[in-house]
């Protein structure tokens, strides 16, 4: 339905939507799946992984949106970062940039004159191809009136930038006027031209702290600082292949993953100490993609279809798992279920085995929250900003970090099936909202 987004640069190909958000290069396709694991060179790391790195995400504070001093900084920060994990052995697929909220270094940010600052951070990015968050744009509990509108401009006029719309806090508990505010901002983006993609730059975010390396809600706080973020799947699938019960299934993940993932823990406190920056932990998330499903995994250890019964109880096993590591963890640390970007997460939705209400059902126990759910593109704010109150109620009430990226498609009802050309998603049925 909608076409990758391309680049301007010379003679360059066209470029997908992850990589314009996430900032691949080159070296990114270098980790193709082979069977349950990825490759890594054999002289350097002398095994298989199941992982790749998703994104090294490097936090900084800014003086103003024209700080390009920090900005650079932390372009060479993560330059030597890829090369230190790349020449271990590791696929790494992106590497990102996170500031404080925007509000903090830019007051005005809700003017032409913000959006004209932003436009020129962005055209200072955009010959890396590197995304940036700029972090909470809506922090209070209160309505923003015309926030709709500036993030669609936003959005529009920029190619690198993300933020969120902070609905959920310790302060405020529920904030039902952001609620309704990032709802109209997800029906205005749904309405740009882009088949509804520009909702991937966007997100409500409730009790999401500072140093989270998955986009859009990273954001930053204090000194600089980086996180990593994994798509792992696959280690999931292999832990539980052969596994007799839930229960064994998860204490095989948790000796896969400690085994696995300490090494990339010992670079990654390596690197902080030659740069001096700080090492905030890895987000353990098993981020899926095209060739490495969540949904795969879940059904390895379920023995089921994902939907069934069984469904919650491995979610919240896994999850009790990732939460409970001897590394240091940050971050969402918690199951992601993006319908658009799972394979077998789609299948299951066009069979009708879960819906909106399971997914805030897993949430529960899980995370990250509804991500990428293809709605009906004629869904009204109203309806929109209910479920992002539901989120933030679940979140509210567990003092846990939940997110809605609502996908609203343009032109698609309840039912239908959404194709994309987008190599990066997958085909899936518009989901009703209810």
């Amino acid at each position: 339905m909608s076409n990758p987004i391309k680049t301007d640069a010379p003679g360059s190909a066209p470029l997908s939507r992850r990589q314009v958000i996430g900032g691949i290069t080159g070296a990114a396709g270098a980790g193709i799946a082979a069977g349950l694991g990825w490759p890594v060179a054999a002289a350097a790391q002398g095994a298989v992984t199941d992982f790749r790195i998703r994104t090294i995400t490097a936090g900084i504070s800014l003086g103003s949106a024209a700080d390009f001093h920090a900005v650079d900084g932390a372009l060479d920060f993560l330059a030597q970062a890829r090369r230190a994990f790349t020449d271990t052995g590791y696929t790494v697929q992106t590497v990102r940039i996170a500031t404080q909220p925007v509000g903090e270094y830019l007051p005005a940010w809700d003017s032409a004159a913000g959006i004209a600052a932003l436009r020129q951070l962005d055209r200072h990015l955009e010959p890396h191809g590197l995304p940036v968050s700029i972090g909470q744009i809506l922090r209070g509990p209160d309505a923003h009136p015309g926030f709709a509108d500036w993030m669609a401009e936003l959005v529009t006029e920029t190619r690198q930038l993300n933020g969120t719309a902070v609905v959920g806090s310790i302060e405020h508990g529920v904030h039902t006027g952001a609620c309704d505010s990032a709802a109209r901002a997800i029906h205005a983006l749904a309405q740009t031209g882009t088949g509804g993609e520009d909702n991937f730059r966007f997100a409500a975010t409730a009790f999401c702290p500072p140093g989270t390396p998955f986009f859009p809600a990273a954001w930053h706080q204090g000194q600089p600082a980086f996180a990593l973020g994994l798509e792992s799947p696959p280690l999931l699938t292999a832990a539980f292949t052969g596994a007799a019960s839930i229960s064994e299934g998860a204490a095989r993940l948790r000796e896969r993953l400690e085994t696995q993932l300490a090494p990339v823990e010992a670079q990654a406190r390596e690197l902080s100490q030659a740069t001096g920056w700080r090492y905030l932990g890895i987000d353990a998330s098993p981020a899926p993609g095209i060739d490495a499903s969540i949904g795969q995994a879940i059904e390895t250890l379920t023995g089921a279809p994902f939907g069934s019964a069984s469904t919650l109880a491995a979610c919240a096993a896994i999850t009790g798992v990732l939460q409970s590591l001897s590394i240091e963890t940050c971050g969402y640390s918690g199951l992601m279920l993006p319908v658009l970007e799972d394979p077998v997460l789609a299948a299951r939705a066009t069979e009708g085995r879960y819906g909106i209400q399971e997914l805030l059902l897993y949430s529960s126990v899980c995370g990250t929250g509804l991500d990428v759910v293809p709605l009906p593109g004629d869904t009204p704010p109203e309806k929109l900003a209910a479920a992002i109150t539901d989120v933030a109620a679940l979140a509210a009430r567990y003092r846990k970090a939940l997110s809605a990226r609502l996908f609203p498609v343009p032109g698609r009802q309840a039912g239908e099936i959404v194709t994309f050309d987008n190599p990066y998603l997958t085909d899936a049925t518009v989901l009703p909202l209810g």
